[in-house]
């Protein structure tokens, strides 16, 4: 019988590339979700049968267990940017971390993939980064010989990075930011997936920190993205107690709302995320260490950026059309 992987967050943007490639590789692949309803469309990754949903809450020890029962192989792909209800930095990134790598450790689990961020840090202001940092140390405190994978800003068709802002140019001429000169180094999620498919193989261990070939900052992100979808916009980047005022305010309605309005536009925590570089340390153990070379943004934005552009995906017969009228 083909051996079988359980990845926890299976269908969301990581974990759906990550499921792919380990049915391609002849795995069963178990995807642990909190509605498996809404991942069925992983299952055509695989033969019939060889990728199943199943219902899993990593907040509960029973429901980790069941859903990693007789795995060869388990992948951690759950995290948030954003908290909600019972679902906190804390509950997730460090508690729920901690369970999966301690019940894998308890199954004879033979490898352990977890997903963390550039930035983790136990000391961090940050919430995310300190939870991050944290989460990391009780996975390799329980499984010692578990991969940690960092990626930087991830970035693909169903990103929520330069979608998200690509979006905001259709409707808007000014594109307001907060850390315009962060530096960052975008990586393609399905580098990072290749990544977790060697570590779950038992081809590697330890912390790798990964990000594509190309770094600029944020403001220059903005600038190649609207490159793309062919608009002119305005960037522009707040001040620091600014972005920090429309953080504190969108926080407090969430607050005030019950969580009924969630604050999706930018954090209090975010901003101080935005205010450290997010690139590879220059001694990490990278793609290099890997074999594997990373795929630069200008081979992959195009493919999914162009529903943005005035014209859609006639933008280049629009153009074309225009160059024959001059004739």
């Amino acid at each position: 019988m083909s051996k079988l992987v359980t990845i926890y967050g299976g269908s969301g943007f990581v974990g759906r590339y990550i499921a792919r490639r380990m049915a391609k590789e002849g795995w069963r692949v178990r995807i642990a979700v909190r509605r498996p309803n809404e991942a069925l469309f992983t299952k055509p990754y695989g033969a019939v049968g060889q990728v199943e949903p199943v219902l899993c809450n990593i907040r509960d020890d029973a429901s980790v267990r069941a859903a990693m029962k007789g795995a060869d192989a388990v992948v951690n792909c759950v995290g948030i940017l954003l908290e909600q209800s019972k679902n906190t930095f804390d509950a997730v990134q460090v508690e729920g971390a901690a369970r999966i790598a301690k019940l894998a450790a308890a199954e004879g689990v033979e490898t352990l993939v977890h997903l963390s961020a550039i930035g983790a840090d136990p000391e961090s202001d940050s919430a995310y980064a300190r939870t991050k940092g944290l989460g990391e140390r009780a996975v390799l405190k329980a499984f010692p010989k578990a991969m940690i994978l960092r990626p930087s800003i991830l970035f693909g068709t169903e990103d929520h990075f330069f979608n998200k802002f690509a979006g905001m140019a259709k409707l808007s001429w000014v594109l307001p930011i907060s850390g315009g000169k962060t530096l960052f180094q975008p990586v393609y999620v399905d580098d990072v997936a290749a990544a977790a498919v060697k570590g779950v193989l038992g081809e590697a261990q330890g912390v790798y920190e990964l990000g594509g070939p190309d770094v600029d900052s944020f403001k220059g992100l903005m600038g190649r993205m609207l490159e793309v979808i062919g608009r002119r916009r305005l960037v522009v980047s707040l001040p620091r107690f600014a972005a920090l005022l429309v953080g504190l305010a969108g926080d407090i309605v969430q607050f005030l709302s019950g969580g009924l309005i969630a604050n999706k536009i930018l954090t209090w925590d975010q901003v101080k995320m935005l205010a450290k570089d997010n690139v590879v340390a220059p001694d990490a153990k990278g793609f290099a260490d890997l074999g594997i070379t990373p795929t630069p943004m200008g081979a992959v934005l195009p493919d999914y950026l162009w529903r943005f552009r005035v014209h859609g995906q006639y933008e280049t017969m629009q153009a074309s059309a225009k160059n024959l009228r001059k004739i």
